[in-house]
C-alpha cells in the first residue's frame, strides 16, 4: 500500500553559504530517500526552509553593515541557488520569516501554554559583554562539568551528548569574541519537559528500528530532562503571543523553538501555494503517513526528544492533560530520526566557525553535484565521522564513478551505436547472460529494502557491485571480436544496455543529473528525473526565492524495464569527467592542501 511520505529535512541557518558538511547531514540523504519513496510510487512531501531568526543572524548582520533581516534574506538567496545546484528535490523550500511560519509558530506557543506545558521561570542568562546582546546557549563554549570536553556549548556537550545550560559551563566564554559573558537574572517561559517525560518515554521506547547512535543518545537524554527555556531578551525574532509579553520587542520566541515548528509550517504553506489548504494534513495526521526527520548529530535531540515533546503536549498526551489545536488537530509523531555524523577535514569538523571550510557553492562550480552527491552516498558520515580528503574524493570519482559506471555506460553505448545504430534485439541467452541479468532484476529488492531502511552506503555500494559485475561480463564476452557473430554480439550488447538501463534506474536517486543523461544516452525523451525549480514570491512588499518542483510527472520509477528493441542511439558523450590526479595532492585554490593536512 502507498503511504504518504514527509521528508522534513533540517532548516539550515541562514547567517552564511553551507559547507559540504551540512549537506551531508541533511541534505544528499533526505533527497535520495524522497526521489526513492517518489520512484516507488508513493505520495512524498519534502520541506524545509532556512533558519532565520536568533543572535546568530544579528551577530553577522552586524560584521556587514545590514540589518538582520537583510542579512537573512541575502543568505537565503545564496543556499536556496545553492540547493537547487545539488538538485535537492523539495516541494517547498521557504523560509521563517513568512506571516503563515510566526502564525504557526504562535498557535503551537498557545497551546502549549493553555495546555499548562509552559511555565515562567527566572533564570541566569548570558549577554555579550559590552554590547549587552543577549547569547544563545550555542553561542557560548567551555568544559563541559561531566567529562571535561573542552568545547562544550551552553546546550549540550557534542562528547559525552548530555544536555547542559550554559550556566553549568566551566570557564565560559563567547564563541563570537571570546570574552566571558555576562550573567543576569531574567523571566522566560520554559517548556516543561518533565510533565512529558513520562509520554516521550513510553513513544521513546517504541522506536526499536532507529539507527542506534539516535536511540542511544536520545535515551541518555531522557535520564536527565529538565525545563528548558523558549523565549528569549531578543528583538530579532518571532514575538510572544501572550498578555504582558507580545508588545515587548525584546521579548522573542527562542529560535530552536521557532524551527522545529517549521516542518510543520512549511507543510501548511504548501498546500495553500498549491491551491488545497488542507492537504497538509495528509502528512500529519491519520494511519497512512509516515515522516522521517534528517539532520546533523548536534541536532538529535530537538528532534528525537524536544520536538516529539512539543507535538505530545500540543496533543494533550503528557501528565497535565489538555486538548490538542483547535486550528491544528491531533499531529502524528516522527516515524524515523534520521541522523549522520559529522564530515570532518584531517580531523576538524568542517564548519564555518571550526577548521576548514569547503562550501557548496565552490564545489558545485568546479566539480558539480554527481561528485559530491556519490561521494556523499558512498563515503559520507552515514554512521560515523568521516574524513574528507581530496585524495579520497579523486579516488572515489576517477575509480568508481567515471571508470566504472561512465565507463560502463559509454561502452556499451558506443558499441550499440556503432554496430547497430539502435537497441539491438537478444538472441538465445546464455547462463552468462542469464546470471548478470537475475543479479541486476534482484538488485531493485535488495537496493529497495537498503533505501526504504535509510541505509543508503549500503544500497550504492549493492548497485556499484552490479555496475562492476557487467564490466566483468562485458570485458569476459567480448563482443568487439564478435564481428563474425553478429547475432551472439547483438545478444551481448542488448544484456549489457538492460543492465546499464537497470543500473542508472536505482542509481538515479543518488545521481539525479547524471541519470537524466544516461536516459536520454538510452534513446529515452521527457524528464527522467525533475529537477528544483527556483520561484520568486513575495510578502509585504518584499520578494524572496522558494525552491518547488513538479516531481510527479517525472518517468523514473522504481523497476526493471525491458529495453526498447530498435530504438536509436547517438553517439554517446562521456557521463563523467576524470579529475586531475593532482588535485588529490594540492586541492583547489579555494580550498588547498595545507602542510598540516597531509
Amino acid at each position: 500500500m502507498c503511504a504518504n511520505i514527509l521528508a522534513a529535512v533540517a532548516w539550515p541557518y541562514a547567517n552564511g553559504p553551507r559547507h559540504i558538511g551540512h549537506v551531508s547531514g541533511f541534505g544528499v540523504p533526505s533527497d535520495v530517500f524522497a526521489r526513492f519513496m517518489r520512484m516507488s510510487g508513493h505520495r512524498v512531501l519534502m520541506v524545509s526552509g532556512s533558519d532565520c531568526h536568533g543572535t546568530a543572524i544579528s551577530v553577522k548582520a552586524d560584521q556587514e553593515g545590514l540589518t538582520a533581516q537583510q542579512c537573512a534574506e541575502k543568505y537565503h538567496r545564496v543556499i536556496a541557488n545553492d540547493l537547487q545546484g545539488l538538485g535537492l528535490s523539495y516541494d517547498l523550500y521557504t523560509h521563517t520569516m513568512t506571516d503563515n511560519h510566526a502564525e504557526v509558530v504562535q498557535e503551537i506557543f498557545r497551546t502549549l501554554h493553555t495546555n499548562g506545558y509552559l511555565v515562567k521561570q527566572t533564570e541566569l542568562a548570558a549577554f555579550e559583554a559590552g554590547t549587552g546582546r543577549t547569547l544563545p546557549d550555542r553561542y557560548i563554549e567551555g568544559t563541559c562539568p561531566i567529562c571535561g570536553y573542552d568545547d562544550a556549548r551552553g546546550d549540550q556537550c557534542d562528547n559525552c551528548g548530555r544536555q547542559l545550560d550554559a550556566t553549568d559551563l566551566i570557564n565560559p566564554r563567547s564563541k563570537t569574541t571570546g570574552a566571558v559573558p555576562e550573567f543576569r537574572e531574567t523571566e522566560h517561559f520554559f517548556l516543561d519537559l518533565p510533565a512529558l517525560a513520562g509520554a516521550l518515554t513510553q513513544w521513546l521506547d517504541t522506536r526499536s528500528d532507529w539507527r542506534p547512535n539516535v536511540l542511544k543518545f536520545s535515551h541518555n537524554l531522557l535520564e536527565e530532562l529538565r525545563p528548558r527555556a523558549i523565549t528569549r531578551d531578543l528583538d530579532w525574532g518571532i514575538r510572544v503571543p501572550v498578555e504582558g509579553w507580545q508588545d515587548d520587542p525584546m521579548k522573542s520566541i527562542y529560535v530552536w523553538f521557532d524551527a522545529v515548528i517549521g516542518y510543520l509550517s512549511a507543510s501548511i504553506e504548501w498546500a495553500r501555494r498549491s491551491g488545497r489548504p488542507d492537504a497538509w494534513k495528509d502528512f500529519w495526521t491519520g494511519d497512512q503517513e509516515k515522516s522521517y526527520y534528517f539532520m546533523g548529530k548536534d541536532n538529535i535531540v530537538f528532534h528525537s526528544v524536544i520536538w516529539p515533546a512539543i507535538l505530545l503536549g500540543v496533543d494533550g498526551e503528557g501528565d497535565k492533560g489538555g486538548q490538542p489545536s483547535a486550528a491544528l488537530g491531533q499531529l502524528d509523531l516522527p516515524t524515523e530520526v534520521v541522523s549522520s555524523e559529522f564530515l570532518t577535514m584531517s580531523g576538524s569538523k568542517v564548519s564555518n566557525s571550526r577548521g576548514a571550510t569547503i562550501f557548496v557553492g565552490d564545489f558545485l562550480r568546479d566539480f558539480g553535484p554527481d561528485a559530491l552527491r556519490y561521494f556523499i552516498a558512498v563515503a559520507g558520515p552515514e554512521n560515523q565521522d568521516t574524513d574528507f580528503t581530496w585524495e579520497e574524493f579523486v579516488r572515489r570519482v576517477n575509480f568508481e564513478l567515471a571508470n566504472e559506471w561512465g565507463n560502463l555506460v559509454n561502452r556499451s553505448i558506443s558499441m550499440a551505436h556503432r554496430n547497430c545504430g539502435q537497441i539491438p534485439a537478444a538472441g538465445e541467452l546464455s547462463t552468462a547472460d542469464e546470471e548478470l541479468l537475475e543479479a541486476s532484476h534482484h538488485a531493485f529488492e535488495t537496493v529497495g529494502d537498503l533505501l526504504e531502511h535509510t541505509k543508503f552506503k549500503a544500497a550504492i555500494t549493492e548497485v556499484m557491485r552490479i555496475v562492476g559485475m557487467a564490466n566483468a561480463y562485458l570485458s569476459a564476452e567480448e563482443p568487439w571480436k564478435l564481428k563474425d557473430d553478429p547475432v551472439r554480439r547483438d545478444t551481448v550488447l542488448h544484456v549489457a544496455l538492460q543492465v546499464v538501463s537497470d543500473c542508472n534506474t536505482m542509481l538515479t536517486p543518488f545521481l539525479p543529473h547524471a541519470g537524466q543523461k544516461v536516459y536520454q544516452a538510452l534513446g529515452g525523451e521527457g524528464v527522467w528525473a525533475a529537477m528544483p525549480q527556483l520561484v520568486e514570491v513575495e510578502e509585504n512588499g518584499r520578494s524572496y526565492p522558494v525552491l518547488q518542483g513538479d516531481y510527479a510527472s517525472e518517468l523514473a520509477h522504481w523497476g526493471s524495464e525491458p529495453v526498447e528493441v530498435g530504438r536509436p542511439l547517438a553517439k554517446p558523450s562521456p557521463i563523467f569527467r576524470k579529475l586531475d590526479a593532482k588535485l588529490a595532492e594540492t586541492g583547489p585554490q579555494w580550498a588547498p592542501i595545507t602542510a598540516t593536512e597531509s
